[in-house]
């Protein structure tokens, strides 16, 4: 069963407007809507998609729950938002109204600091509900941003909230790997292996070291399309050399356990490794 845990999606109407502008300064290869996943994942031989939402304000919260709640939950997954501009009793509603048990949090747009105290109240609530949180770490949009998802903050989450089931995006380190190396990788995290514009741009030992070390039962796919095809980044793990069994794990197996999934009936074509 192969499981992403990394896909953004938006309403149809809303998607074209947000790649238009190059979030994150890369480029789109793929179209940000739930059809163009779907289709997508069916030729990448992607069983299951965990879809983000993000509110960048609090105002944008209780839609964009209720939007990523409506998704199909026989190939999704939905990640709702939380905001600390609401209350945590408001943020926990407006999960349980629309069925949602994960959270992406992002503190390069969302201005909140991984270590916030606010944040780890919040993360501390979420906790106690067993929701999953995901949460980019690494590099931002500028200075502040990279401060407020450095790669030390993981081990703060950790440590302060060790009932959290926390994923930190990129390894821990987007385009810091000395952040991955030294405050994530043996962190109470799972690791998660999306490095856009691709995986494959990294020294594959290197990063068959990093999964090796911090335990392959601790580190899961994530490909952060539209900005990477899941097709790319699967072939770009089997190029690492890893054991079958660490494979498996890496590439659904863990995710799939901690989200309560079970593999479906549907079967999904199986694609060689597209471009």
């Amino acid at each position: 069963m192969i499981v992403d845990a990394h896909c953004h999606v938006w309403p149809d109407r809303i998607a074209p407007q947000v790649l238009a502008h190059r979030p994150a300064g890369l480029d789109p290869v793929g179209d940000g809507t739930l059809d163009g996943l779907r289709r997508v994942m069916d030729e990448d031989g992607v069983d299951m998609a965990c879809t983000l939402a993000i509110a960048n304000e609090a105002r944008h919260v209780a839609r964009t729950n209720e939007f990523i709640g409506g998704v199909d939950r026989d190939r999704f997954v939905p990640f709702g938002t939380v905001h600390t501009g609401l209350s945590v009793e408001e943020n926990l509603s407006l999960l349980d109204a629309n069925g949602i048990r994960a959270v992406k949090f992002h503190p390069n747009f969302q201005g909140m600091s991984l270590a916030d105290p606010a944040v780890i109240d919040l993360f501390r609530a979420l906790a106690e509900r067993s929701v999953v949180v995901l949460a980019h770490v690494g590099e931002g949009s500028d200075a502040a941003a990279s401060a407020r998802g450095a790669s030390e903050h993981v081990r703060t989450v950790t440590e302060q909230v060790p009932d959290l089931t926390f994923v930190a995006c990129h390894f821990g380190g987007y385009h810091t790997w000395a952040g991955v190396l030294s405050a994530a990788t043996g962190s109470g995290a799972y690791l998660e292996t999306s490095w856009p514009p691709s995986l494959d741009g990294l020294e594959p030992k290197e990063v068959s070291d990093v999964i090796r070390r911090h335990g392959q039962g601790r580190v899961v796919f994530g490909s952060d399309w539209p900005m990477a095809r899941p097709g790319r980044e699967l072939a770009a793990l089997r190029d690492l050399g890893l054991e079958e069994d660490a494979l498996t794990q890496v590439t659904g197996g863990t995710l799939a356990d901690l989200l309560g999934l079970t593999p479906s009936e549907r079967k999904t074509p199986r694609a060689g490794s597209p471009a």
